[in-house]
């Protein structure tokens, strides 16, 4: 790229930019932003939050710049990403659950249709208008009509998957609620390539987007949501090699070594306390022959990971080749925490008919290859998450403390970690400010929108501030029931059914993150002040109460069952079947 290029590019935007910003800016270009989600990724799964998994280039970001520890998200994918990308609680932004999941009541509420609401603005948005080039490859599934697709929620350039989640190695669902994979490249249907495998491909498309346009001197914003490591979790059998035997010893060893790696490397302290979750079978009742399946299924699932971190390190090689790398920060994080819901009985027959029902196999030499269907027990999954309690749904910490890592050279020199309290919403405030671009007000593009709530984090990249969000500020959250209330270094939750009991808890996640010791009865001035102001989040975010007997898979189910009937087509008992490992967790041992 030409030196007159980038001064071209330069003083574009700078027509866009706030007063208050142009001068800090102007002296400076403004760099480019990368921002990488993983799915599903539980807390201590990359090796800079101690894991085994091999992450050199994650590892390599997370030197160079800040990890957060007490950083949060939602328990689930679409409110996650709708927060993400504009800094409005997921309620009111329209997206309080999946639409998948959302039930026929819920629904009657505008703030419940679970599509991105067009009352809020995406920083995609906000970056285009500020003179930034936009890029989406990866899962959007914040809508798939056309006004709600990414290419009208401010990408210009896009790949995007609108569904919760597909095959990694085929243009095929994993779920029989779609008919097809929904893919959608710049607002139009998409057919995937032959020899498609989703963190090669949605890095290649990436690299595509950015290099089409170099040349123009002008910043660019990448949004990479990756599908690794959502169910089905597939890799590339020289990932899987790597990890085979590693896992044989069980989850309840992994589970400790994690967390007393994470120890070590600071991100815990001595005094933390090891979660145990009812889920969590014990490995030595299983038999050898259930112990080796489960052991690889583990493999695999590292192997995605690693595979995911090796294509992430082939975009910086990139971007290096390029000379973009000294302009780009990099922002890395999860959407929410590891998944829990894999079938604990892989050689039952409903989860060998879900998988045929598919298409699928479930042979144990070629799992997580092409046509091979997989997913983590829960007792891996309690691994995932070490040590903290709880996984993806539930308003434990496992559901919703993630890995949240920000570096690159143009921020300059920064701590190396925070246990400063971070939210979801956060992120999308911070993109704005490290790029020099203001929130909207309270009108944008002619119409009224909702302002953004989220705080920028920067303040803590030097250490200059110990928190961003003040003792008083609470930050609520809730999902089906499941709800939880962040305040200082409390924590007000309850889970429900079936792996909670529906009460109310307090916790101080700082000193015991694992949610071991409920200090309600100790603090019962505490616990009323933050119960009280749960309530208040509900009233102004909109929260509907949960129908009678609701649960989230019964919901899949009805709302499918509803759709097919709707048009003509019986599929009752086939579904059921099919189903059904989603619906009933089964223990066995042989």
């Amino acid at each position: 790229m030409t030196v007159m290029g980038r001064l071209k590019g330069i003083l574009r935007s700078l027509c866009f930019l706030p007063l208050a910003s142009i001068s800090q800016s102007a002296a400076a270009e403004r760099p480019n932003i990368v921002f990488l989600l993983a799915d599903d990724l539980g807390y201590s799964d990359i090796a800079p939050y101690g894991s085994e998994v091999n992450t050199p280039t994650l590892s390599q970001l997370a030197n160079q710049g800040i990890k957060f520890t007490n950083y949060h998200t939602a328990a689930n994918c679409a409110p996650a990403r709708a927060m993400l990308l504009t800094g409005v609680s997921s309620h009111l932004a329209g997206v309080p659950n999946i639409p998948e999941m959302l039930s026929p009541a819920q629904q009657r509420q505008d703030n419940y249709q679970g599509v991105l609401g067009s009352n809020v603005v995406t920083i995609a948005t906000l970056l285009e208008d500020a003179g930034y080039h936009t890029y989406l490859a990866g899962k959007w599934h914040l809508g798939s009509t056309p006004e709600k697709r990414p290419s009208r929620r401010g990408f210009e350039r896009t790949v995007a998957l609108m569904d919760s989640g597909a095959d990694n190695w085929e243009h095929k669902p994993y779920l029989p609620i779609y008919d097809d994979a929904n893919w959608f490249a710049d607002g139009e249907r998409f057919e995937l390539p032959e020899d498609f495998y989703s963190s090669e491909f949605l890095i290649d498309k990436t690299i595509e987007f950015i290099d089409s346009n170099l040349d123009d001197g002008k910043p660019f914003f990448a949004y990479v949501p990756f599908q690794a490591v959502h169910i089905p979790v597939q890799a590339p059998q020289q990932y899987i090699d790597r990890y085979m035997g590693r896992y044989d010893k069980g989850w309840h060893q992994l589970r400790e070594e994690r967390t007393a790696r994470a120890i070590e490397l600071g991100i815990l302290s001595e005094a933390v306390t090891l979660a145990e979750m009812s889920t969590t079978a014990e490995w030595a009742d299983l038999s050898p022959e259930v112990q080796r399946y489960e052991a690889k299924r583990m493999a695999v699932y590292a192997g995605m990971i690693e595979a995911m971190d090796a294509h992430i390190g082939r975009l910086l090689a990139f971007l290096e080749q390029r000379g973009e790398l000294e302009q780009t920060i990099f922002v890395f994080t999860s959407d929410n925490g590891a998944e829990g819901s894999g079938a604990q009985d892989p050689f039952g027959y409903s989860t060998q008919r879900m998988a045929a029902s598919l298409g699928y196999h479930t042979e144990y030499e070629t799992l997580g290859t092409k046509g091979s269907f997989n997913s983590i027990n829960p007792g891996f999954t309690s691994a995932a998450v070490s040590p903290l309690s709880f996984y993806k749904f539930y308003a434990g910490e496992g559901g919703l403390r993630v890995p949240l890592v920000i570096s690159g050279e143009p921020l300059g020199d920064m701590v190396s970690q925070t246990s400063a309290f971070a939210w979801a919403t956060d992120v999308a405030a911070t993109i704005l400010s490290m790029a020099g671009v203001a929130a909207a007000g309270e009108r944008y593009a002619g119409k009224p929108v909702l302002p953004m709530t989220g705080k920028d984090l920067s303040p803590l990249f030097d250490g200059s501030q110990a928190r961003i969000h003040s003792e008083e500020d609470a930050i609520g959250y809730e999902l089906t029931g499941h709800a939880a209330l962040f305040q200082g270094d409390y924590k007000l939750v309850k889970n429900l059914a079936p792996l909670g009991d529906g009460q109310w808890r307090l916790y101080d996640i700082v000193r015991d993150p694992g949610e071991t010791i409920d200090l309600k009865s100790e603090m019962p001035d505490r616990y009323q002040q933050m119960l009280s102001a749960f309530e208040q989040y509900t009233l102004e975010n909109r929260v509907q109460p949960i129908p009678q007997g609701y649960s989230r898979q019964g919901q899949l189910m009805s709302n499918f069952l509803v759709e097919q009937l709707s048009s003509g087509v019986i599929v009752g008992l086939l579904t059921l079947l099919v189903l059904l490992p989603f619906v009933v967790y089964r223990r066995r041992n042989r």
